[in-house]
């Protein structure tokens, strides 16, 4: 049986003036330089056999997806299951070293790392990346499928595969702004993963790369 590559594409930078964490809101779009990061990634699967697009809702990983969707004449497919997690922050400026998580009246929402309490539950959001995975295998099979979604989702789905724990620490992720992880499949079974990072050169230029919100 010919292998089967599903690539989970997180979305370009964000157009954010208000540092807010935004997860699920509407109306967070690419940036401009975001828009060429979405081009650059389109770019670095070029010459792969793709057959399969398919975003999260979130109108940033559409954006995302509509020129590798244009490249290969195929349609953008949603599928809500590569949404972003839901976050208890959502809406609010939270930085590394603004003291939110500091502050007592955030103490209860943050008591809970593990599962988390201040949002979705991890394996929740990997029960459902992982579902939404094997629905895009189906549909590519013997050929490859580009799914985009968001940081915590690609991390949450890629530490389940590897069968790693899920709760972690965010400064440590591997998914950088417009950055692919790939799954390889021989049949149903995941043989291999790898990682790339098409956009590399303009994530070196964004202002945001290292704190963007609510990815």
């Amino acid at each position: 049986m010919s292998e089967t590559v599903v690539h989970v594409l997180r979305h370009g930078e964000v157009y954010n003036p208000g540092g807010v964490l935004y997860g699920r809101l509407p109306g967070f779009r690419l940036s401009e330089l975001g828009v060429q990061m979405a081009k650059a990634a389109a770019q670095g699967l070029a010459e792969r056999h793709v057959v399969h697009v398919v975003a999260s809702p979130l109108e940033r990983a559409q954006q995302t997806a509509e020129p590798i969707a244009a490249q290969f004449g195929l349609p953008v497919g949603v599928d809500e299951r590569l949404i972003e997690s839901a976050n208890w922050f959502e809406g609010k400026k939270v930085s590394p070293g603004d003291g939110s998580f500091r502050d007592p009246r955030n103490w209860w929402v943050l008591r809970d790392p593990v599962t988390p309490s201040w949002g979705e539950a991890y394996q929740a959001i990997a029960e459902r990346m992982f579902a939404a995975l094997h629905a895009a295998r189906v549909a590519a099979e013997g050929r490859e499928a580009v799914l985009v979604s968001h940081q915590l989702p690609i991390w949450t789905l890629r530490r389940y595969v590897e069968r790693k724990r899920l709760w972690h620490d965010p400064r440590k992720r591997q998914c950088g702004l417009a950055s692919l992880t790939s799954f390889h499949f021989d049949g149903a079974k995941v043989v291999g993963i790898g990682y790339s990072e098409p956009a590399a050169h303009l994530v070196a230029i964004s202002p945001t790369a290292r704190t963007a919100k609510g990815a």
